[in-house]
């Protein structure tokens, strides 16, 4: 005998000894009926799989969707949620991301069959081509975002992400000079075009990218204050002028006489090769140019300033490291860390600790030095 009805939904076929759930899974998105059929070995096993699937079948929201593809979904996402709502730069790092690796490991997976356990793969696999923890958290950033959207927008029940471990992140050490070896290249530098980018960096503690998008009407000579409100970053070939990185980030800071003088020269100099010049040079308004007058790149400045530091024979550091070093020379001198952070445009007090460990053992060091001077008193 062949397959039988036996209540509504449910048939048994009699050859295979097996009872039959026929689950109405409602439309697909062309309008098409989507059946589902399950096997049970008892009729009171098929009528509680029934029963179950009635109950999520009544919490289903919209139209059945059809397999899509983590690629195209990451597509979607980008157009729609991505790039009307964040920054340039951090909309390329995204398409970076995705082009590079999250695409070619993973984009030809159905959205709805990415598993935990496929995603872990995907980590030790970009481990084994070279990536290191702190970027892999990035690409974690990333999924979990466009994964959380489609959980939100119905594409997904839950998102796989959430059962990831992602990877530890490693703290960056931060390279510096300490208050002898910043004076050797406070002296070396002298009179070179490097020296007021050298002295306000380290002077300030500036970000490269708020130094490159600082302009004249933000120096104030008169009240020696500096505003920093807006930051010169680049993404691949293009350089854009934006706001600084979030909103610790715009700042007043007080300048001492040096650097009153050292911006006092830069104007004065520009607007003679201004007149001499004519033109375009130094319309853009920017404190630091190159020899045409334009603003430098942030790229730039960093290859520039790490050939005068080879040339001269001077030890290892990066541009950036002049921020550290700032932070670095203001812990020697008594400056707590909250000040120190303030002035670095951290948004908060965790974030200096956590970037400069040794401006903290150093804390440590001199609290544990008072206890014990003050016991042997």
């Amino acid at each position: 005998m062949a397959r039988r009805k036996i209540e509504r939904n449910i048939s048994y076929d009699d050859t295979r000894d097996l009872y039959y759930v026929h689950m109405e899974l409602g439309v697909d998105e062309d309008g098409r009926r989507v059946k589902q059929y399950r096997t049970y070995t008892t009729l009171a096993a098929a009528r509680t799989g029934l029963r179950q699937f009635m109950v999520q079948k009544s919490q289903q929201r919209g139209p059945i969707r059809r397999e899509i593809p983590l690629e195209q979904w990451l597509d979607y996402w980008m157009e729609n949620i991505v790039r009307p709502n964040r920054a340039e730069t951090t909309t390329y790092g995204y398409e970076r991301m995705i082009e590079n690796h999250i695409a070619p490991h993973l984009g030809a997976i159905p959205i709805s069959k990415l598993t935990p356990q496929r995603i872990q793969e995907y980590y030790l696999e970009m481990a084994r081509e070279g990536l290191g923890n702190n970027t892999i958290r990035r690409h974690h950033a990333l999924l979990s975002a466009a994964l959380r959207v489609a959980v939100r927008q119905d594409v997904l029940n839950v998102s796989p992400i959430d059962k990831v471990e992602q990877p530890r992140s490693k703290l960056k050490e931060a390279h510096f000079y300490d208050k002898t070896n910043l004076r050797r290249l406070y002296l070396l530098v002298e009179g070179h075009w490097l020296e007021l980018p050298v002295k306000v960096t380290a002077g300030l503690g500036l970000r490269r990218e708020e130094l490159c998008g600082l302009k004249w009407e933000c120096v104030n000579l008169e009240r020696r204050l500096l505003h920093i409100r807006a930051a010169r970053t680049a993404y691949g070939a293009t350089i854009i002028q934006k706001e600084t990185k979030n909103r610790s980030s715009m700042r007043t800071l007080f300048l001492p006489d040096e650097l009153v003088e050292l911006f006092a020269r830069e104007k004065a100099r520009q607007e003679q090769m201004r007149r001499t010049v004519g033109g375009d040079f130094a319309a853009s308004g920017h404190v630091v140019l190159n020899r045409e007058g334009r603003p430098y790149s942030p790229n730039a400045l960093s290859l520039a300033f790490t050939r005068f530091i080879k040339r001269n024979k001077l030890p290892p550091l990066t541009f950036h490291g002049l921020r550290h070093s700032f932070a670095t020379v203001a812990s020697a001198q008594g400056a707590p860390l909250f000040d120190i952070g303030k002035a670095l445009g951290h948004s908060t007090p965790a974030t200096t600790g956590r970037i400069y460990t040794h401006l903290v053992d150093h804390t440590h060091e001199q609290t544990l030095l008072r206890v014990s001077a003050a016991l042997r008193e």
